[in-house]
């Protein structure tokens, strides 16, 4: 991930007619990298939306399960859902098995045949190739850790590895390619988890349209499409837990505040009849105000346009 932030001129000096959205979205057709997605966000907003949620674009979704292999698979199944959802400027999910290891794996019988335990192989392992800090020094009021390992020429490649010597405890000198089989594998470039079940994340930014009603039409057609394995989960996330939680306290607030109303009413004409008969007579206005708890998410503005790419 990479932040670039673009700073607009004065609307004065924008070519006539162009809108903020336009210029995003030719930005967004120039802007092109293989391997990466854009997503246009005001950088204050981005700050806030990582804090709070974690995902950076409008609309994020988070996959849970058991394995990587088969998150990553129905990750790519929704982004390639939400492409085609009107609206959507750019989708992308994590690719989780994009990493590359070296393996050492040990073989007990040949380290016996040096008198090495597994524990004294791993050892060497650790401190010659990881390293260790055997000690600290002093430089006024800087203090620096001495780190011991070996030179990196002699560890830059699995070649170099597998003839890495180890001296064993009677003396004699071996390589741990003669105790252990070096590979090279795949893996998670990170591990990203929540409630303690591994997650993948789909990024996905919008425009053109509200939020509420996007979402809705999103998850309809993810629903209808992308076939979910038992013990595998789809959380929508992003911008749209904010709608979800006004929702849920306007389901509260709103009856709430008409209680509240019928009691003002009830004190001031000191008759429930006449309370009962102002608020009928202006039912239409509290069946608009009430509807809004229910209507919140799909009648939502959509968020600012923004001026900041990722």
């Amino acid at each position: 991930m990479f932040e670039t932030t673009i700073r607009f001129k004065p609307r004065s000096e924008w070519p006539s007619g162009k809108t903020q959205d336009q210029l995003i979205d030719e930005m967004n057709a120039a802007l092109t990298i293989p391997g990466l997605a854009n997503l246009w966000v005001q950088p204050i907003r981005n700050r806030i939306d990582m804090l709070s949620t974690g995902i950076k674009s409008p609309v994020g979704i988070k996959i849970a399960g058991p394995d990587l292999k088969v998150i990553e698979k129905i990750g790519e199944q929704v982004e390639a859902t939400v492409k085609a959802v009107p609206g959507t400027r750019s989708a992308y999910a994590e690719r989780v098995r994009g990493g590359r290891y070296v393996e050492v794996r040990i073989d007990r019988v040949r380290a016996a045949r040096f008198g090495l335990s597994l524990a004294d192989v791993q050892q060497v392992v650790a401190l010659a190739i990881g390293g260790e800090n055997v000690g600290e020094t002093i430089e006024g009021l800087q203090r620096f850790p001495i780190n011991m390992r070996y030179p990196r020429e002699l560890r830059d490649s699995v070649d170099k590895l597998r003839v890495l010597p180890i001296v064993t405890e009677a003396g004699a000198t071996t390589t741990l390619g003669a105790v252990a089989d070096l590979v090279v594998t795949d893996g998670p470039p990170q591990l990203r988890s929540e409630n303690a079940r591994l997650n993948g994340w789909v990024y996905v930014d919008i425009s053109g349209r509200d939020l509420g009603s996007y979402v809705a039409q999103a998850q309809k057609l993810v629903s209808q499409r992308v076939e979910l394995p038992p013990g595998y989960s789809i959380t929508w996330s992003g911008q749209f837990e904010y709608l979800e939680r006004a929702a849920r306290k306007l389901q509260l607030v709103v009856p709430f505040t008409l209680v509240i109303i019928f009691v003002l009413l009830y004190l001031t004409f000191g008759s429930f009849g006449s309370a009962a008969l102002i608020m009928a007579r202006y039912r239409s206005h509290w069946s608009v105000v009430s509807g809004c708890c229910s209507c919140w998410a799909t009648t939502s503005r959509s968020p600012p346009p923004s001026a900041s790419s990722r």
